[in-house]
């Protein structure tokens, strides 16, 4: 059918307009959801700021305290949330084709790897508590659990997210979903080497 049939339909792309949310309205997905990541990645951007000023102030024993991370789970984590990120984006061009189903089998796959990253995630935590490492051992080990805590709860809320816009699978939906899940991703791949990488 033409892309003028599919307009006329609001769950499709072609059918946004100008609402009053100026270069939001372009993005794809809801501009709500838009606010919403600028608000996190703001966020998320002062707590990395803390951990610069924080890590210029005692850069030793920073570096000893990150010695101490399991850098090989951290890496299995990035690949886990990037592949899940490619998922995502798949599940977007299968929702535009109007192929909903294919889009659900996507999503799925992206929640189970975010899912795997929360488990890795989860043991890594076990060995750093297990090893005598908590939220008070030192300034290095506050902000990390604080940033990947919180960086953790996004996944989750992710999770949901995703598992929300399955159930309709339209185009409109899954952009605003997934939009949210690249924004885990990416937060995740700015956290990965200033915690585990940089020296």
């Amino acid at each position: 059918m033409s892309e003028a049939f599919y307009a006329n339909r609001p769950d499709h792309p072609a059918a946004k307009v100008e609402t009053g949310w100026g270069p939001l309205s372009a993005l794809p997905g809801n501009p709500l959801m838009w606010v919403m990541i600028a608000s996190e990645l703001a966020v998320f951007g002062l707590a990395l700021l803390g951990y610069a000023g924080a890590r210029a102030r005692d850069p030793l024993g920073f570096v000893a305290a990150q010695g101490t991370l399991d850098r090989l789970a951290g890496t299995i984590n990035t690949a886990i949330l990037l592949t899940s990120g490619l998922f995502a984006a798949l599940a977007n061009d299968a929702a535009r084709l109007n192929r909903r189903n294919l889009a659900r089998k996507f999503l799925g796959a992206a929640g189970a790897l975010g899912i795997a990253f929360l488990v890795v995630k989860g043991f890594e935590y076990a060995r750093e508590f297990a090893a005598g490492a908590d939220i008070d051992s030192s300034p290095f080990f506050t902000l990390y659990f604080l940033v990947t805590g919180f960086h953790a709860l996004h996944v989750v809320l992710g999770l949901i997210i995703l598992a929300i816009v399955a159930k309709s699978a339209s185009p409109m939906a899954v952009e605003t979903g997934t939009a949210f899940w690249h924004m885990v991703d990416l937060i995740w791949v700015i956290v990965f080497p200033c915690f585990y990488l940089l020296r």
